[in-house]
């Protein structure tokens, strides 16, 4: 048998505060992580070096020679790889170090072959 008396309505409403209390704590708490989170985000991206304006793509291994000359831009650049001055990037084309098919640098520093 149940010895306890039912709950009134005042004693209802007083559990749904409680509940509603925990609930708006608990968003507040995802708001201030999803502020930080965006902080964060926000200083990263100002502390990012600038894009390069020409990149050349180094090939596998240790002192392994150039392999292709990029725009800073191109989303087809190999991982190994390192900013270039545009008389560089001119010389190693030059060179004959392979132009990328996609971002064509060889095209925008007049280098055609």
């Amino acid at each position: 048998m149940n010895d306890s008396a039912p709950l009134s309505r005042l004693d209802l409403l007083r559990f749904l505060e409680r509940v509603q209390e925990r609930d708006l704590a608990r968003t507040r708490k995802w708001i201030a992580d999803e502020e930080r989170r965006q902080a964060e985000k926000r200083q990263g991206e100002q502390a990012r070096p600038p894009t390069p304006d020409w990149i050349i793509e180094l090939g596998i291994g240790q002192g392994s020679p150039p392999i292709e000359v990029h725009r800073g831009d191109c989303y087809a650049a190999g991982k190994k790889r390192r900013p270039i001055s545009r008389d560089e990037a001119r010389r190693a084309l030059a060179e004959e170090i392979r132009a990328c098919t996609h971002c064509r640098p060889d095209t925008e520093l007049g280098v055609l072959e």
